[in-house]
């Protein structure tokens, strides 16, 4: 194995181990810290797959804005700090059946996809340019339509979560 192999099976790991922590934490603050790994791997693979401008994306906007966002909103919600006590309900165990079972098929398939044994080419240098990137997110051939959709997701979270708290604001009175 290559020290490159190496280093993403270990990015791997810690990405995987993270992402359940994150899931399975007990404290909110917490979970959201080991998003924030989680999230930091990611950029890791992206900056090992020698794809600079998404590294620096990830970290700028998902562990810079978002993570901290999540963070904060975490830390202001005094409720959500609170151990409430267990956490495993009687949904847990067929929960876990069934995403074992879910893993299971897609390592199965996983391991008879002719592709993915398949080796790599390195992306030629029209690919690599940031540019280009630009241009295809603005063009209406090709990004603009997902771009945009993401925009109006992202505003329907926004308003989401102003009515949320406009509602715990009424309940106090």
């Amino acid at each position: 194995m290559t020290p490159m192999q190496i280093l993403f099976l270990i990015t791997g790991v810690v990405i995987l181990f993270s992402a359940v922590m994150a899931v399975s934490a007990r404290k909110m603050i917490h979970s959201a810290l080991w998003f924030v790994l989680a999230l930091l791997g990611v950029a890791v693979v992206f900056a090992m797959l020698e794809a600079s401008f998404f590294a620096v994306v990830q970290v700028l906007i998902y562990v810079g804005a978002i993570a901290i966002l999540i963070i904060f909103g975490v830390m202001l919600t005094r409720r959500a700090l609170e151990d409430n006590g267990k956490h495993i309900n009687r949904a847990t165990i067929t929960t876990t059946v069934i995403v074992i079972f879910v893993f299971a098929g897609l390592i199965y398939s996983l391991r008879l996809w002719v592709p993915l044994l398949a080796t790599t080419t390195p992306l030629s240098s029209d690919h690599l340019d940031v540019g280009s990137l630009g241009l295809a997110f603005t063009d209406p051939r090709q990004f603009s339509l997902p771009f945009e959709i993401t925009s109006v997701l992202l505003l329907a979270a926004l308003i989401g979560a102003i009515y949320i708290a406009y509602e715990r604001k009424d309940e106090k009175k």
